[in-house]
């Protein structure tokens, strides 16, 4: 079904866009994520992704063209799909829009309610009311992480107002006004989607409770529910039927107690609920109930000790939890791994190797002064150098066709606090050991104080996945999407092993790679694993490159 695509609003200031490029013309093909044209703003140029996937049936504003936000930017469709209605529609209503603007106003007098009405909730004249900002193109809601201004405070253009957390990462937000914090609709902690009122700045001494009011109001009027359509039906002839009282919790009928067929063994359900909780049994208390049936009271008023039974002992600890609320990122995190389980077929390829050639190189090469690496740094450059031999391991999945990246950009997963975050390592096939080592440390500190950018965490071919230092051996991860593939390494492990006939001690290290089967077979990750053995096996192979 053809879907309409508006001007967006791609500023928190914009009014309008300029078509400085399409990408697309009418007739291709457009898949989610496409980037579909070059829209100019008030502040920037920026790229227009697509949400939608289909053909492009219909381009509304030209190259060079304006429009206000909103305007009718494109139609995505089916392929011959009949549009002409959608355009017309679109079209007399932008006219009926610029007609009612032109009318001049009625000078018959308004109704005196909607009037008050009007008055109490206009914004106050020279207000800027600020909204949750999109800081990245997955994101679907923040969480105000700080506030670097409170209500009352001057504040300049430019200035932070606060700290704004994303699905990828915390980021300074500043203001594009100048004057004086009136308002602040989220509290620290608090999360709202895109474009929820964040705040409000205006001059120095306008009337707070009017902003508040405006605000109020103006949400009231959005979450109005449409008028519900009134459908004429004909009488519905119903059969008249006695009503009759509920019956009291303690006093139900036998029906829905537990019956032993024989015993009679009857209890209504909120007694058998007590005496649960109660560690009694029901059988050792004797019901006052009609026909013998065990009820809230009798549980209440129960003594083992008067009939010489004696409870069961119950543990006296209090039970206790902790309720979290569910992060940005944790909610990111959720989506688009389920996303990725759910719809790529995952399957996984072992190996086990000698660390022993990789243990002597790490410790000769950490003897060159100021030079630190680790076993990881050496996983890095060999996947890397790996992937430059096997680019049906290093590719991306789309519907209609398949991606192989000749360059190498690794996704290296980081814990933080609130999960896990996958900073990118550009070309990391070019960059020497001692460069990925500092490289992939200041990733991780930056991680886990927040401050990666959204840039920095693109673009990944390939993600590893490192979770030897907490002891685990070996393990497997969810394909980190549209990455083909990801690789699990486990920790060095010192065991037994078989060495030119004999049994001597030495260090192994496992290594387990989830593949997708759209893109890389069975023999192709396989041959990949051969190639990332004799890199790690042989680490004096990583110096030549």
């Amino acid at each position: 079904m053809a879907e309409l695509i508006n001007m967006p609003r791609l500023s928190d200031t914009m009014e309008e866009g300029t078509v400085a490029k399409w990408y697309k013309k009418v007739g291709d093909k457009v898949k989610e994520g496409d980037i579909l044209a070059e829209i100019e703003t008030d502040k920037a140029t920026m790229e227009f992704e697509a949400f939608q996937e289909g053909e492009l049936l219909h381009i509304g504003i030209k190259e060079g063209g304006t429009a206000p936000v909103d305007s009718l930017l494109a139609i995505i469709g089916d392929k011959g799909e009949d549009i002409d209605h959608m355009i017309g529609v679109t079209t007399a209503s932008n006219a009926q829009t610029d007609e009612s603007s032109q009318t001049p106003q009625s000078t018959e007098p308004q109704n005196e309610a909607t009037e008050s009405y009007d008055e109490k909730t206009a914004m106050p004249e020279g207000v800027e009311v600020i909204t949750m900002p999109r800081l990245s193109d997955t994101m679907e809601e923040g969480t105000v992480a700080k506030w670097n201004k409170k209500v009352g405070d001057p504040v300049n253009e430019g200035d932070i107002l606060a700290e704004i957390e994303t699905d990828k990462a915390t980021m300074e937000f500043e203001s594009f006004y100048s004057g004086t914090l009136l308002y602040i609709g989220l509290e620290e902690g608090q999360s709202a989607v895109v474009d929820s009122i964040l705040a409000a700045i205006g001059k120095e001494g306008t009337d707070i409770d009017a902003v508040k009011s405006a605000i109020i109001a103006n949400d009231a009027r959005e979450s109005q529910p449409e008028e519900p359509k009134v459908e004429v039906l004909a009488p519905e002839v119903t059969e008249e039927k006695p009503t009759t009282k509920p019956i009291p919790e303690d006093t139900q009928s036998p029906v829905v107690a537990d019956l032993k067929h024989n015993g009679r063994l009857i209890a209504s359900p909120l007694a058998k609920k007590i005496a649960q909780e109660k560690g009694i049994s029901l059988e050792q208390v004797k019901g006052s109930g009609d026909g013998g049936r065990i009820i809230k009271r009798d549980i209440e008023n129960f003594k083992a000790s008067a009939r010489g039974y004696s409870t069961a002992s119950t543990p006296t600890g209090v039970e206790s939890i902790t309720e979290l609320a569910n992060s940005s990122m944790r909610k990111a995190i959720a989506k688009r791994l389920s996303a990725s389980k759910f719809s790529a077929p995952h399957y996984y390829l072992g190996v086990e190797l000698d660390m022993d050639n990789a243990i002597a190189f790490r410790q000769q090469f950490n003897t060159l002064p100021d030079t630190k690496i680790s076993f990881n740094d050496i996983v890095l450059k060999a996947v890397a150098l790996a992937l430059k031999e096997h680019p049906q391991v290093n590719s991306q999945w789309f519907d209609d066709k398949i991606i192989q990246n000749h360059h190498v950009h690794l996704g290296v997963a980081v814990a933080v606090d609130d999960g896990l975050v996958v900073p990118v390592l550009k070309f990391t096939d070019e960059i020497d050991l001692r460069q990925i080592g500092v490289t992939v440390k200041d990733f991780a500190l930056r991680a886990r104080d927040k401050k990666l950018t959204p840039a920095e965490m693109d673009g990944s071919t390939f993600t590893v996945s490192n979770l030897g230092m907490f002891g685990i051996q070996e393990f497997t991860s969810i394909i980190n999407q549209p990455n083909s593939a990801i690789l699990s390494v486990g920790a060095i492990e010192k065991k037994p092993v078989v060495k030119e006939n004999s049994v001597v001690i030495g260090n192994t290290m496992k290594l387990t790679l989830a593949c997708d089967h759209r893109t890389v077979d069975g023999a192709a990750g396989a041959r990949f694993l051969e190639s990332l053995r004799l890199y790690i096996e042989n680490p004096v192979r990583l110096l030549v490159y």
